[in-house]
């Protein structure tokens, strides 16, 4: 699946919806879904999809800024029982944890934004799920959700970024 087609999964869809399709706006949030393999590094994946997101500002303010407040923020330990809304809400690095809080409830209709949240993220298919913390190194913060599902061989990511 390319960076501009729709997903046929009808969560993902529903993500969409709360959290926008692909873009490279660098600016306020998106959602991707596409094919990922299991030996693939959802690290990797997921800093290509930052980087993309950020589109041509990642050149502009150079690839020093947007890397110094990277760093996986989150992980969910294997068997844990998935629930993304207290998951976003337990990190304890604090800027992250003000990305999460807008995410989870300063979003137009914040009760369907959440539920989409928790049909993607939840879902028992999937394998692994991973928060990042990104911004500009300034003013501008936000996450990077990613969860992998290995028997489809899909992962969603939803970008959060604002000033």
């Amino acid at each position: 699946m390319t960076q501009t087609e729709q997903p046929a999964d009808a969560a993902v869809a529903d993500l969409e919806a709360a959290y926008g399709q692909p873009s490279q706006a660098g600016f306020g949030s998106a959602v991707f879904y596409e094919p990922i393999a299991a030996d693939d590094s959802l690290t990797d994946a997921a800093l290509a999809k930052y980087k993309y997101f950020i589109g041509d500002l990642w050149e502009r303010y150079g690839e020093d800024a947007w890397m110094e407040p990277w760093k996986e923020v989150y992980a969910r330990p294997s068997g844990a029982e998935p629930d993304i809304a207290a998951e976003l809400r337990s990190i304890d690095d604090q800027d992250a944890a003000l990305s999460a809080e807008m995410i989870l409830d300063n979003v137009d209709n914040a009760d369907a934004a959440r539920a989409a949240l928790s049909a993607v993220y939840d879902d028992p298919a999937v394998t692994e799920l991973r928060v990042f913390n990104l911004g500009d190194g300034e003013a501008m913060s936000g996450l990077l959700v990613v969860g992998r599902r290995v028997e489809s061989a899909d992962a969603t990511f939803l970008v959060f970024l604002l000033d």
